[in-house]
């Protein structure tokens, strides 16, 4: 699921979600739409996805919905592949 579409959208989500300041503040869904060139819509769809596999966790900065990584299931997924899983 993270290596499609071919493009690496959601790796490219979820490596911008790490990178300093990002992590700390997380994105909202227009945030990713205009830094990728991609509609609100499929920036909301990479994001929920993101969220049901557990990879990002959610949070309100006023009325604005804000993703962030979370650090702990990704760390537990990285295992799982390193143990060839």
């Amino acid at each position: 699921m993270l290596r499609t579409p071919v493009d690496g959208t959601r790796l490219r989500i979820l490596a911008w979600l790490g990178e300093p300041g990002t992590a700390e503040h997380g994105l909202t869904a227009d945030d990713v739409a205009a830094g990728l060139g991609v509609p609100h819509p499929v920036a909301l769809t990479h994001l929920r996805l993101l969220t049901s596999l557990g990879l990002l966790c959610t949070g309100r900065s006023g009325d604005r919905l804000r993703y962030r990584r979370d650090e702990i299931r990704i760390a537990e997924v990285a295992q799982l592949f390193e143990k060839g899983w």
